[in-house]
């Protein structure tokens, strides 16, 4: 599996590029900060609403520091996606190195 630091994926998003973002975290943390036009379906929910998804889009897993994110990408490869990528570090990273006015928690 890929992964893209968050400076990466925001070079990758400027040059056109549109992958799916697909945040796993819990609508709290959504209701904190969230990348502008990702979508959030809760880790716990992935498997029930894997139906939502389109296995053959490119799909970018977020979280809050890319633990969670990087297990929902192994899953999404053994369900059969076939071009996910992880973000490594996370919103907490992209906070950081890309974005500083993004809320904290």
């Amino acid at each position: 599996m890929r992964q893209f630091r968050p400076a990466e994926l925001a070079a990758y998003l400027r040059a056109g590029n549109t992958p799916v973002l697909l945040d796993v975290r819990e609508p709290w943390e959504w209701d904190v900060c969230r990348l502008p036009d990702a979508i959030l379906i809760p880790m716990r929910e992935l498997p029930a609403r894997l139906a939502e998804l389109n296995q053959a889009a490119q799909t970018v897993v977020i979280c809050h520091h890319g633990v969670r994110s990087f297990r929902a990408a192994r899953y999404l490869e053994s369900a059969g996606f076939g071009d996910v990528i992880n973000l490594s570090g996370g919103v907490a990273a992209w906070a950081d190195e890309v974005d500083p006015a993004m809320p904290r928690y």
